[in-house]
């Protein structure tokens, strides 16, 4: 076929794609699946499902049809596990009553626990068919001891797919709209959970590193042989351990502003001292003592505090949300490209 042939092909479906768009059916019940409007509603419909949690005092999070449930498991103690079993049964006679499904084939379990103390002791009944080594919670893989190894592996290994997809359109675009697209392909997925990163290996935070090293490199044609901290300087790019602070100080602020879910906001306490000090009115927090050095220390309770308390105090008392994000990102900018952040940084890149 000739190319004119191919072009009026093109401009046919076009046309018939555009005729889909613009055509209209009347909606008596119910919305579009894939509407904005359909989490929501449905998260409505199911909001009579969190009175049987509560019921059973279980903690519990649900997005649309997401629902996860937490709870507390003690060595030889079957319980719990006996307390979780009955309400998931009254969860399967509600769900039948409101003609919905309980979804047996996407039922997982995942048992937390501590490297070092290897398999619990706890019997999980009917359950233990469902415990899975890894699971997927809104995009986002969570491994039972939290080393979140795959999730960076599949970020880096998605990230450098769409770096060598962008580096054939490069000579395509302005730097300006490059640029652009690269925050759009490649920065949003190290950005997604990155507070979710805070305390993971050095090695680990490395591995994205060089994802933003590589992106770096592809927008300003920098060679590999030159080195990469005057380019993410001229770039104005705060690096990937710098970026893991910045959101998690970003949920304190919400916190404290009343931005932020309550499971988050009831974590942090500001610092009451036992007598009058000067310190009473530097927006403190309190950080709370913890058993654990390793586990303990990355826990949002005790990391989030730290680091807030670590800020100055002009970044603390910022009025708002956007002038909170502009002093604190030229704090951490200044604090990564200083003398000492330098020495950090260039760990990471000749690790």
């Amino acid at each position: 076929m000739s190319r004119s042939g191919h072009q009026q092909i093109k401009s046919v479906n076009f046309f018939l794609f555009v005729c889909f768009l613009l055509s209209r059916a009347p909606l008596s019940h119910g919305v579009p699946q894939g509407s904005i409007l359909d989490p929501i509603l449905f998260s409505l419909y199911l909001l009579p499902l969190g009175s049987i949690f509560r019921k059973h005092r279980l903690s519990f999070h649900c997005y649309a049809d997401d629902c996860q449930i937490y709870v507390p498991l003690k060595k030889k103690d079957g319980s719990s596990v006996n307390h979780l079993q009955t309400c998931l049964e009254d969860v399967k006679s509600w769900l039948a009553l409101n003609f919905l499904c309980f979804n047996d084939s996407k039922t997982e379990v995942m048992v937390f626990r501590p490297a070092s103390t290897g398999v619990p002791c706890v019997d999980l009944q009917s359950l233990k068919s469902f415990c899975k080594p890894e699971i997927v919670n809104l995009g986002f893989k969570m491994d039972p001891e939290l080393k979140l190894e795959s999730q960076i592996g599949s970020v880096v290994r998605s990230s450098f797919f769409h770096l060598r997809q962008l580096a054939k359109i490069k000579h395509f675009l302005a730097r300006q709209q490059f640029e652009t697209v690269i925050h759009a392909f490649v920065t949003v997925r190290l950005d997604y959970c990155n507070s979710l990163y805070f305390g993971v290996s050095r090695s680990s935070v490395f591995r994205l590193q060089l994802v933003q090293n590589a992106a770096a490199r592809l927008l300003t044609g920098t060679r590999r042989c030159e080195h990469i901290i005057p380019v993410l300087y001229s770039l104005h790019w705060l690096p990937v351990h710098f970026r893991i602070h910045f959101k998690l100080l970003l949920f304190v602020f919400k916190c404290l502003s009343n931005a932020a879910p309550l499971y988050l906001s009831e974590l942090l306490h500001p610092f009451i001292p036992s007598r009058s000090l000067r310190s009473a009115d530097q927006l403190l927090l309190s950080v709370p003592r913890t058993n654990r050095k390793l586990r303990g220390d990355q826990a949002f309770a005790v990391a989030a505090p730290k680091l807030w308390n670590e800020l100055p105090l002009h970044v603390r008392q910022a009025p708002s949300l956007s002038v909170f994000k502009s002093c604190l990102k030229t704090y951490l900018f200044t604090l990564a490209f200083s003398t000492a952040g330098l020495v950090d940084i260039s760990y990471m890149i000749s690790y």
